[in-house]
């Protein structure tokens, strides 16, 4: 496998040869850049190891472009990084690391390119190619990288087990680079990880949530969530979500393994969505579920609530997850809590009401609604799926219809809560709720138009019923 530099890539390697030529040091492209290089993937990062002190091979390297903004050093961690329009390009000397069980900071030394690449978590990273003028294009790789990319192979340049023993994250990182490059992680390597996975305990929740996202990014997302269970690493990071696995029979009658129904829906969202968030709501859409089974006998298995207790759940996982508490989260806990309405709508009977309060409850939100429900149909029966999505088809055209007629999506009252209060005179009070509530159930029933007129008309009547006059 060739690699091929693009003509800018050429040039600022040119540039970094130069600067380490001066300071009488080497220089070296490492890592994911040139793993991806070798794939054909694009990559907005370049790592360069020196055999020296990487802040000041970044200064020396400054010097010829003066960047905007300037090289930003990070001198706890001995880096520098400079910004250039289309790449972030990081320094860092090369360097050994050694590390105690119960810490994840790394002593650290001054090291050769080798050790450099002995502290790398995989072989696939822990390539380089020498980027002095005497040798460009020299690739180093001492641990087979170049075989085991053409054999689609996730492997440790070391034992497994030091390696994850110096960084546990990197057993959720085999994971992710397994799920976004389709490679098999080695028998070998997946032993370590099944063996230590309790050792993610001592990683910050940050770092787990991070691979956990670029894992949900991918275009088949539940490989992973899967390796994550296989490995053990599910019960420590995310244990409500393994508590959907499985299926229970009594008096003859199962339910279906909602575990593996939830990844189904999360793959089918994945295939029309790019929205993560989106994505989120499929993987917590039934989370609730195993709070609220019961056997009715006689009927079966049922989850009453499911979706409301779902919702209620959202903003915990959120926090613990680490993941952000704002109108993502809430728009994850909005499609919680509606998941089931839309399938409610497809019967031929459905009125107009029904259709403008879900319209009105969705809001903005409405289009991923649509989506997830659509991905939530994982029968095996065919002619049934088929049904349901022909009955989704339809609501999505009554949809249209009716916020095209009534304009209920993102409603906002006709009639203000300050309006009530200068006709009536009258101060914020219960009265004022009563009569806003009114006039929103009236236009949401259809009893009333959407309108300035109506709504003042309305308003005047549901006033006198509670005694209330104009004051003028």
């Amino acid at each position: 496998m060739a690699i091929h530099f693009t003509d800018k890539e050429i040039a600022l390697f040119k540039v970094v040869a130069k600067a380490a030529a001066t300071l009488n040091t080497q220089a070296f492209a490492v890592g994911g850049f040139v793993r991806d290089k070798i794939l054909d993937r694009p990559t907005k990062d370049i790592d360069i190891v020196c055999l020296g002190d990487g802040m000041q091979l970044a200064n020396e390297v400054a010097k010829q472009f003066n960047p905007k903004p300037p090289v930003a050093l990070f001198k706890t961690f001995g880096t520098a990084q400079i910004k250039f329009p289309d790449v972030e390009v990081e320094f860092v000397g090369a360097r050994k690391e050694s590390y105690s069980r119960d810490s994840r900071k790394p002593s650290v030394t001054v090291g050769t390119i080798e050790d450099d690449q002995n502290r790398r978590d995989f072989t696939i990273n822990a390539l380089a190619i020498d980027i002095s003028d005497a040798n460009f294009g020299n690739l180093v790789d001492p641990f087979d990288g170049m075989l085991h990319i053409a054999q689609k192979i996730i492997k440790t340049p070391l034992a497994p087990e030091q390696t994850f023993d110096d960084d546990p994250l990197r057993m959720m990182r085999a994971i992710r680079f397994a799920t976004q490059l389709n490679f098999t992680i080695t028998e070998e390597t997946f032993a370590a990880i099944k063996k230590m996975a309790d050792r993610i305990t001592i990683v910050s929740q940050e770092r787990i949530t991070d691979e956990l996202q670029k894992i949900m990014n991918t275009p088949v997302p539940s490989n992973g969530w899967y390796l994550l269970k296989e490995a053990g690493l599910l019960a420590y990071i995310f244990p409500q979500f393994l508590q959907l696995e499985g299926a229970e029979t009594l008096d003859g009658i199962g339910h279906k393994d909602n575990f593996s129904h939830t990844l189904q829906v999360l793959d089918n969202v994945a295939a029309n969505s790019n929205d993560i968030w989106l994505r989120w709501a499929a993987v917590l859409h039934d989370i609730a579920k195993p709070r609220t089974k019961k056997f009715e006998k006689g009927f079966g298995w049922t989850f009453h609530g499911h979706e409301v207790v779902g919702a209620r759940m959202v903003p915990k996982i959120f926090t613990q997850l680490k993941l952000p508490l704002n109108e993502h989260m809430k728009m994850v806990q909005k499609l919680v809590a509606l998941h089931l309405r839309p399938i409610s709508l497809t019967k031929d009977n459905v009125t107009d009401s029904a259709i403008r309060r879900l319209l009105f409850d969705a809001g903005d939100d409405i289009d991923h609604l649509m989506v997830l429900c659509s991905a939530d149909i994982t029968s095996k029966n065919q002619v049934k799926v088929r049904r349901y999505l022909q009955g989704f088809e339809f609501v999505k055209q009554r949809l249209v219809a009716v916020e095209e007629k009534d304009k209920v999506r993102n409603w906002q009252p006709p009639i203000s809560g300050e309006l009530i209060m200068e006709l009536f005179n009258i101060s914020p009070s219960r009265e004022v709720g009563v009569i806003k509530d009114a006039i929103r159930e009236a236009i949401l029933d259809g009893l009333i138009t959407n309108e300035y007129e109506a709504a003042y008309a309305f308003m005047l009547e549901q006033a006198a019923k509670i005694g209330l006059k104009p004051s003028k």
